[in-house]
Protein backbone atom coordinates (compact mmCIF):
# COMPACT_ATOMS: atom_id res chain seq x y z
CA UNK A 1 0.00 0.00 0.00
CA UNK A 2 0.90 3.78 -0.64
CA UNK A 3 1.68 6.55 1.55
CA UNK A 4 -1.82 8.19 0.55
CA UNK A 5 -3.26 4.98 1.05
CA UNK A 6 -2.60 4.62 4.73
CA UNK A 7 -3.30 8.10 4.99
CA UNK A 8 -6.87 7.90 3.56
CA UNK A 9 -7.51 4.93 6.25
CA UNK A 10 -6.22 6.49 9.00
CA UNK A 11 -8.57 9.45 8.39
CA UNK A 12 -11.33 6.98 8.36
CA UNK A 13 -11.00 5.85 12.51
CA UNK A 14 -8.41 8.34 13.91
CA UNK A 15 -9.76 11.09 15.38
CA UNK A 16 -8.88 14.64 13.87
CA UNK A 17 -7.39 16.30 16.68
CA UNK A 18 -3.74 13.60 16.10
CA UNK A 19 -3.72 15.13 12.39
CA UNK A 20 -0.09 14.55 10.48
CA UNK A 21 1.62 17.69 9.21
CA UNK A 22 2.41 14.53 5.72
CA UNK A 23 0.78 11.75 4.72
CA UNK A 24 4.88 10.02 5.44
CA UNK A 25 4.35 6.54 6.80
CA UNK A 26 7.86 5.68 8.27
CA UNK A 27 9.23 1.73 7.69
CA UNK A 28 12.46 2.55 8.86
CA UNK A 29 14.71 5.11 10.34
CA UNK A 30 18.75 5.22 11.42
CA UNK A 31 20.76 8.24 12.65
CA UNK A 32 19.26 11.13 10.35
CA UNK A 33 17.60 9.40 7.53
CA UNK A 34 14.01 8.04 7.46
CA UNK A 35 13.18 5.50 4.65
CA UNK A 36 9.12 5.52 4.00
CA UNK A 37 6.94 2.61 2.98
CA UNK A 38 7.66 3.49 -0.68
CA UNK A 39 10.88 3.63 -0.27
CA UNK A 40 11.72 7.21 -0.37
CA UNK A 41 14.16 8.89 2.04
CA UNK A 42 14.47 11.91 3.74
CA UNK A 43 16.44 13.56 5.50
CA UNK A 44 15.27 14.26 9.39
CA UNK A 45 15.46 18.03 10.67
CA UNK A 46 12.83 17.34 13.15
CA UNK A 47 13.77 13.77 15.48
CA UNK A 48 10.49 13.65 16.18
CA UNK A 49 10.11 16.75 17.77
CA UNK A 50 13.66 16.72 19.65
CA UNK A 51 13.10 13.10 20.81
CA UNK A 52 15.58 11.49 19.10
CA UNK A 53 19.17 13.51 19.86
CA UNK A 54 20.82 10.26 19.74
CA UNK A 55 19.77 9.61 16.23
CA UNK A 56 17.07 7.23 15.40
CA UNK A 57 17.71 3.79 16.24
CA UNK A 58 21.09 3.91 17.84
CA UNK A 59 22.37 0.41 18.23
CA UNK A 60 23.78 1.03 22.03
CA UNK A 61 20.30 1.80 22.87
CA UNK A 62 18.86 -0.70 20.60
CA UNK A 63 20.95 -3.59 22.22
CA UNK A 64 20.25 -2.53 25.76
CA UNK A 65 16.44 -2.14 25.26
CA UNK A 66 16.78 -5.32 23.82
CA UNK A 67 18.16 -7.02 26.71
CA UNK A 68 15.82 -5.55 29.10
CA UNK A 69 12.76 -6.42 27.17
CA UNK A 70 13.70 -9.93 28.03
CA UNK A 71 14.07 -9.70 31.28
CA UNK A 72 10.37 -8.02 31.72
CA UNK A 73 8.56 -4.98 30.12
CA UNK A 74 6.82 -3.42 33.36
CA UNK A 75 6.12 -4.06 37.61
CA UNK A 76 5.01 -0.58 38.44
CA UNK A 77 7.94 1.55 39.76
CA UNK A 78 5.73 2.34 42.61
CA UNK A 79 4.68 -1.38 43.40
CA UNK A 80 7.92 -3.74 42.85
CA UNK A 81 10.84 -0.81 41.81
CA UNK A 82 14.06 -2.13 39.52
CA UNK A 83 17.72 -0.69 40.01
CA UNK A 84 17.31 1.39 36.59
CA UNK A 85 14.81 3.92 38.04
CA UNK A 86 17.29 4.56 40.88
CA UNK A 87 20.52 4.75 38.59
CA UNK A 88 18.66 7.10 36.28
CA UNK A 89 17.72 9.35 39.67
CA UNK A 90 21.43 9.14 40.38
CA UNK A 91 22.39 9.96 36.62
CA UNK A 92 20.08 13.07 36.63
CA UNK A 93 20.81 14.61 39.74
CA UNK A 94 24.30 14.85 38.79
CA UNK A 95 23.78 16.42 35.48
CA UNK A 96 21.29 18.64 36.82
CA UNK A 97 22.98 22.48 37.29
CA UNK A 98 23.56 23.98 40.28
CA UNK A 99 25.14 23.23 43.68
CA UNK A 100 22.03 22.70 45.42
CA UNK A 101 21.21 18.68 46.72
CA UNK A 102 18.83 17.25 44.46
CA UNK A 103 16.66 14.67 44.31
CA UNK A 104 14.06 13.47 40.73
CA UNK A 105 10.95 11.54 40.12
CA UNK A 106 10.22 10.18 36.64
CA UNK A 107 7.11 9.87 34.61
CA UNK A 108 5.40 9.32 31.00
CA UNK A 109 5.15 12.30 29.81
CA UNK A 110 6.36 16.08 29.17
CA UNK A 111 2.86 17.10 30.21
CA UNK A 112 2.81 14.99 33.39
CA UNK A 113 6.46 16.43 34.17
CA UNK A 114 4.72 20.03 34.14
CA UNK A 115 1.47 19.13 35.80
CA UNK A 116 3.81 17.28 38.64
CA UNK A 117 6.41 20.33 39.00
CA UNK A 118 3.56 22.47 39.82
CA UNK A 119 2.08 20.05 42.19
CA UNK A 120 5.41 19.79 44.15
CA UNK A 121 5.40 23.91 43.98
CA UNK A 122 2.16 24.27 45.69
CA UNK A 123 2.82 21.40 48.01
CA UNK A 124 6.15 23.22 49.19
CA UNK A 125 5.09 26.43 49.42
CA UNK A 126 0.85 25.91 50.16
CA UNK A 127 0.00 28.59 47.12
CA UNK A 128 -1.63 28.50 43.98
CA UNK A 129 -0.84 30.66 41.47
CA UNK A 130 1.49 30.00 38.83
CA UNK A 131 2.71 32.59 36.84
CA UNK A 132 3.60 31.75 32.80
CA UNK A 133 4.77 33.67 29.90
CA UNK A 134 2.89 34.53 26.24
CA UNK A 135 3.88 32.28 23.66
CA UNK A 136 4.90 29.19 25.94
CA UNK A 137 4.55 25.96 25.23
CA UNK A 138 3.98 23.36 28.30
CA UNK A 139 1.49 20.58 27.25
CA UNK A 140 -1.58 19.52 26.36
CA UNK A 141 -3.56 18.73 29.43
CA UNK A 142 -6.03 21.08 30.96
CA UNK A 143 -3.32 22.41 33.42
CA UNK A 144 -0.94 22.23 30.74
CA UNK A 145 -2.83 24.65 28.20
CA UNK A 146 -4.08 26.74 30.78
CA UNK A 147 0.27 27.62 31.27
CA UNK A 148 0.63 27.09 27.34
CA UNK A 149 0.90 30.86 26.07
CA UNK A 150 -0.76 30.49 22.43
CA UNK A 151 -4.03 29.80 21.65
CA UNK A 152 -3.98 27.81 18.43
CA UNK A 153 -4.27 24.61 17.96
CA UNK A 154 -3.84 23.31 21.50
CA UNK A 155 -6.02 26.00 23.31
CA UNK A 156 -8.47 26.40 20.45
CA UNK A 157 -12.24 25.46 22.10
CA UNK A 158 -10.97 23.25 25.00
CA UNK A 159 -11.87 26.05 27.86
CA UNK A 160 -12.08 26.56 30.80
CA UNK A 161 -8.74 26.29 32.56
CA UNK A 162 -8.19 26.11 35.94
CA UNK A 163 -7.90 29.06 37.45
CA UNK A 164 -5.34 31.18 39.24
CA UNK A 165 -3.24 31.11 35.92
CA UNK A 166 -1.48 34.32 34.91
CA UNK A 167 0.77 35.55 31.89
CA UNK A 168 3.70 37.61 31.36
CA UNK A 169 4.70 39.01 27.82
CA UNK A 170 8.10 37.30 27.20
CA UNK A 171 11.44 39.58 26.15
CA UNK A 172 11.90 39.14 22.62
CA UNK A 173 14.36 41.81 21.63
CA UNK A 174 13.17 41.00 17.72
CA UNK A 175 9.37 41.32 18.38
CA UNK A 176 10.18 45.01 20.66
CA UNK A 177 9.40 43.44 23.64
CA UNK A 178 12.38 44.49 26.41
CA UNK A 179 13.35 42.80 29.73
CA UNK A 180 12.11 45.85 31.25
CA UNK A 181 9.01 45.85 30.06
CA UNK A 182 8.53 42.04 30.95
CA UNK A 183 9.47 42.38 34.64
CA UNK A 184 7.07 45.70 34.73
CA UNK A 185 4.13 43.47 33.77
CA UNK A 186 5.15 41.07 36.61
CA UNK A 187 5.37 44.56 39.04
CA UNK A 188 1.68 45.46 37.75
CA UNK A 189 0.69 41.65 38.01
CA UNK A 190 1.81 41.65 41.71
CA UNK A 191 -0.07 45.15 41.89
CA UNK A 192 -3.49 44.44 40.54
CA UNK A 193 -4.11 40.82 40.08
CA UNK A 194 -2.60 38.30 42.77
CA UNK A 195 0.01 39.10 45.68
CA UNK A 196 2.98 37.45 45.46
CA UNK A 197 2.91 35.54 48.95
CA UNK A 198 0.16 33.56 46.70
CA UNK A 199 2.20 32.99 43.80
CA UNK A 200 3.46 29.05 44.24
CA UNK A 201 5.48 28.94 40.76
CA UNK A 202 7.07 30.35 37.69
CA UNK A 203 7.32 28.51 35.20
CA UNK A 204 9.59 29.39 32.11
CA UNK A 205 11.52 28.17 29.12
CA UNK A 206 14.80 29.20 28.90
CA UNK A 207 14.09 28.90 24.73
CA UNK A 208 10.35 29.07 23.95
CA UNK A 209 10.26 26.15 21.58
CA UNK A 210 6.73 25.97 19.76
CA UNK A 211 6.92 30.02 20.75
CA UNK A 212 9.30 30.15 17.71
CA UNK A 213 12.71 29.62 19.58
CA UNK A 214 13.53 32.71 21.21
CA UNK A 215 15.85 32.71 24.15
CA UNK A 216 15.33 34.56 27.31
CA UNK A 217 17.96 37.04 28.22
CA UNK A 218 20.81 35.91 30.89
CA UNK A 219 20.09 39.38 32.84
CA UNK A 220 16.25 38.74 32.73
CA UNK A 221 16.48 35.42 33.74
CA UNK A 222 18.90 36.46 36.77
CA UNK A 223 16.46 39.31 37.67
CA UNK A 224 13.70 36.25 37.46
CA UNK A 225 15.83 34.05 39.84
CA UNK A 226 15.63 36.89 42.08
CA UNK A 227 12.31 37.91 42.35
CA UNK A 228 11.59 34.13 43.15
CA UNK A 229 14.05 34.05 46.18
CA UNK A 230 12.31 37.57 47.59
CA UNK A 231 8.99 36.10 48.17
CA UNK A 232 9.79 32.58 48.32
CA UNK A 233 8.12 31.40 45.00
CA UNK A 234 9.40 28.45 42.93
CA UNK A 235 11.11 28.85 39.74
CA UNK A 236 10.42 25.88 37.00
CA UNK A 237 12.46 26.23 34.26
CA UNK A 238 10.19 23.77 31.45
CA UNK A 239 13.60 21.76 29.81
CA UNK A 240 11.40 19.72 27.76
CA UNK A 241 12.50 20.74 24.23
CA UNK A 242 15.57 21.94 25.44
CA UNK A 243 17.51 19.26 27.59
CA UNK A 244 19.48 16.28 27.17
CA UNK A 245 22.57 18.51 25.14
CA UNK A 246 20.03 20.07 22.61
CA UNK A 247 21.41 24.00 22.96
CA UNK A 248 25.12 22.82 23.63
CA UNK A 249 24.82 22.17 27.17
CA UNK A 250 23.25 19.37 29.42
CA UNK A 251 20.39 21.86 29.96
CA UNK A 252 20.00 25.63 28.42
CA UNK A 253 19.29 26.87 31.58
CA UNK A 254 23.30 26.54 32.12
CA UNK A 255 23.36 29.62 29.25
CA UNK A 256 21.50 31.60 31.96
CA UNK A 257 23.51 31.30 34.65
CA UNK A 258 20.71 30.59 37.09
CA UNK A 259 19.57 27.22 39.14
CA UNK A 260 15.93 26.59 39.01
CA UNK A 261 14.35 25.23 41.96
CA UNK A 262 12.49 22.48 39.21
CA UNK A 263 13.41 21.42 35.77
CA UNK A 264 11.23 19.28 33.71
CA UNK A 265 12.49 17.25 31.11
CA UNK A 266 11.16 14.71 28.90
CA UNK A 267 11.75 14.82 24.59
CA UNK A 268 15.33 13.41 24.43
CA UNK A 269 15.58 11.60 27.20
CA UNK A 270 15.09 7.89 25.94
CA UNK A 271 16.19 7.76 22.52
CA UNK A 272 12.61 7.59 21.34
CA UNK A 273 10.94 5.74 23.82
CA UNK A 274 8.64 7.70 26.30
CA UNK A 275 9.94 8.98 29.31
CA UNK A 276 9.45 12.14 31.50
CA UNK A 277 10.93 13.66 34.65
CA UNK A 278 11.12 16.33 37.20
CA UNK A 279 14.45 16.98 38.83
CA UNK A 280 15.26 19.66 41.37
CA UNK A 281 16.19 20.78 44.96
CA UNK A 282 15.22 18.06 47.64
CA UNK A 283 13.68 20.33 49.80
CA UNK A 284 11.56 20.90 47.38
CA UNK A 285 10.62 17.92 45.79
CA UNK A 286 9.86 15.91 48.99
CA UNK A 287 7.26 18.38 49.65
CA UNK A 288 4.48 16.00 48.03
CA UNK A 289 3.24 13.13 50.41
CA UNK A 290 4.48 9.37 49.19
CA UNK A 291 1.91 8.34 46.08
CA UNK A 292 0.69 11.69 45.58
CA UNK A 293 3.04 11.64 41.94
CA UNK A 294 3.86 9.15 39.80
CA UNK A 295 1.49 6.67 37.46
CA UNK A 296 0.80 2.98 36.58
CA UNK A 297 3.26 3.46 33.38
CA UNK A 298 6.16 6.54 35.35
CA UNK A 299 9.44 5.93 34.74
CA UNK A 300 9.04 2.91 32.54
CA UNK A 301 11.88 0.22 33.10
CA UNK A 302 11.85 -0.38 29.52
CA UNK A 303 12.37 3.86 29.28
CA UNK A 304 14.67 4.36 31.95
CA UNK A 305 17.01 1.35 30.25
CA UNK A 306 17.39 3.72 27.20
CA UNK A 307 17.83 6.77 29.12
CA UNK A 308 20.63 5.38 31.08
CA UNK A 309 22.18 5.09 27.29
CA UNK A 310 21.57 8.43 26.52
CA UNK A 311 23.50 9.47 28.65
CA UNK A 312 26.16 7.28 28.27
CA UNK A 313 26.11 8.17 24.41
CA UNK A 314 26.04 12.19 25.06
CA UNK A 315 28.78 12.00 26.72
CA UNK A 316 30.77 9.23 24.55
CA UNK A 317 30.28 10.84 21.68
CA UNK A 318 30.69 14.44 23.15
CA UNK A 319 26.86 15.16 21.63
CA UNK A 320 27.04 18.93 23.33
CA UNK A 321 29.85 19.87 21.12
CA UNK A 322 28.78 18.29 18.09
CA UNK A 323 25.23 19.88 18.83
CA UNK A 324 27.17 23.68 19.08
CA UNK A 325 29.03 22.51 15.80
CA UNK A 326 26.00 21.37 14.07
CA UNK A 327 23.79 24.37 15.19
CA UNK A 328 26.92 27.02 13.94
CA UNK A 329 26.91 24.84 10.84
CA UNK A 330 23.31 25.34 9.60
CA UNK A 331 23.49 29.30 10.88
CA UNK A 332 26.63 29.44 8.29
CA UNK A 333 24.46 28.09 5.48
CA UNK A 334 20.97 29.95 6.41
CA UNK A 335 23.24 33.36 6.75
CA UNK A 336 24.15 32.58 3.07
CA UNK A 337 20.09 31.89 2.11
CA UNK A 338 19.14 34.63 3.81
CA UNK A 339 21.55 36.66 0.93
CA UNK A 340 19.41 35.13 -1.65
CA UNK A 341 15.90 35.15 0.37
CA UNK A 342 14.99 38.28 2.00
CA UNK A 343 12.11 36.19 3.32
CA UNK A 344 14.11 34.83 6.19
CA UNK A 345 13.58 38.11 8.51
CA UNK A 346 15.90 36.60 11.50
CA UNK A 347 17.93 33.37 12.31
CA UNK A 348 18.43 32.44 15.89
CA UNK A 349 20.63 29.36 16.92
CA UNK A 350 22.01 28.16 20.14
CA UNK A 351 23.38 24.79 19.99
CA UNK A 352 21.41 22.59 17.72
CA UNK A 353 18.11 24.43 18.18
CA UNK A 354 18.04 26.44 14.89
CA UNK A 355 15.11 28.46 13.51
CA UNK A 356 14.66 31.27 10.57
CA UNK A 357 11.17 33.76 10.83
CA UNK A 358 9.67 34.36 7.72
CA UNK A 359 8.52 37.45 7.08
CA UNK A 360 7.61 40.11 3.87
CA UNK A 361 10.68 42.10 3.33
CA UNK A 362 8.87 45.48 3.04
CA UNK A 363 6.32 45.22 5.22
CA UNK A 364 7.49 42.91 7.95
CA UNK A 365 4.44 40.96 8.21
CA UNK A 366 4.23 37.45 9.20
CA UNK A 367 4.37 35.17 6.17
CA UNK A 368 2.64 31.97 7.80
CA UNK A 369 1.07 30.61 4.91
CA UNK A 370 4.29 30.38 3.22
CA UNK A 371 5.77 28.46 5.99
CA UNK A 372 3.36 26.26 5.81
CA UNK A 373 3.86 25.83 1.96
CA UNK A 374 7.72 25.44 2.49
CA UNK A 375 7.30 22.46 5.26
CA UNK A 376 5.26 20.90 2.56
CA UNK A 377 7.29 21.14 -0.08
CA UNK A 378 10.29 20.24 1.85
CA UNK A 379 8.56 16.94 3.31
CA UNK A 380 7.81 16.05 -0.18
CA UNK A 381 11.40 16.93 -1.73
CA UNK A 382 12.70 14.27 1.43
CA UNK A 383 13.55 16.53 4.61
CA UNK A 384 11.46 16.25 7.40
CA UNK A 385 10.44 20.40 8.64
CA UNK A 386 8.93 21.41 11.62
CA UNK A 387 7.18 25.04 11.93
CA UNK A 388 6.67 27.07 15.16
CA UNK A 389 6.15 30.23 16.02
CA UNK A 390 2.42 32.24 17.64
CA UNK A 391 2.07 33.51 14.12
CA UNK A 392 3.12 30.60 12.37
CA UNK A 393 6.07 32.09 10.34
CA UNK A 394 8.81 30.21 11.94
CA UNK A 395 10.68 27.43 10.98
CA UNK A 396 12.67 25.37 13.14
CA UNK A 397 15.62 22.83 12.65
CA UNK A 398 15.91 19.94 15.34
CA UNK A 399 18.10 17.49 13.80
CA UNK A 400 19.21 14.60 15.86
CA UNK A 401 22.48 15.70 17.05
CA UNK A 402 24.30 13.03 15.55
CA UNK A 403 23.51 14.19 12.17
CA UNK A 404 25.98 14.00 9.49
CA UNK A 405 27.45 17.34 7.99
CA UNK A 406 27.32 16.71 4.46
CA UNK A 407 23.45 15.74 5.21
CA UNK A 408 22.92 18.96 6.96
CA UNK A 409 24.40 20.89 3.86
CA UNK A 410 22.71 19.02 1.38
CA UNK A 411 19.86 18.67 3.46
CA UNK A 412 19.73 22.88 3.88
CA UNK A 413 19.73 23.25 -0.14
CA UNK A 414 16.90 21.18 -0.76
CA UNK A 415 14.80 23.66 1.41
CA UNK A 416 16.60 26.56 0.02
CA UNK A 417 15.59 25.18 -3.74
CA UNK A 418 11.79 24.68 -2.49
CA UNK A 419 11.72 28.42 -0.70
CA UNK A 420 13.20 29.86 -3.70
CA UNK A 421 10.59 28.10 -5.94
CA UNK A 422 7.56 29.37 -3.46
CA UNK A 423 8.45 33.08 -3.70
CA UNK A 424 9.48 32.86 -7.73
Amino acid sequence: MTNLEWQQRKEKVVANGMANMSPIYAATAKNALITDIEGNQYIDFAAGIAVNNTGHSHPQIVEAVKKQLDNFSHTCSMVTPYTSFVELAEKVVEIAPGPSAKKAAFLTTGAEAVENAVKIARAYTGRSGVLAFKGGFHGRTNLCMGLTGKVAPYKAGFGPFPNEIYHLPFPNAYHGVTEQQSLEALDDLFACDIEPSRVAAIIVEPIQGEGGFYQAPASWAKQLREVCDKHGIVLICDEIQTGYARTGKWFATEHLGIEPDLITMAKGMAGGFPLSGVVGKSEIMDAANPGGIGGTYAGSPLSCTAALEVIDIIRKENLCERAEHTGLLFKEQLLEMQKQIPQIGDIRQVGAMVAIELNDPHTQQPLAALTKQLVAASNQAGVILLSCGVKGNVIRFLPPLTIESDLVVKGLEIVKTQLKKLIA
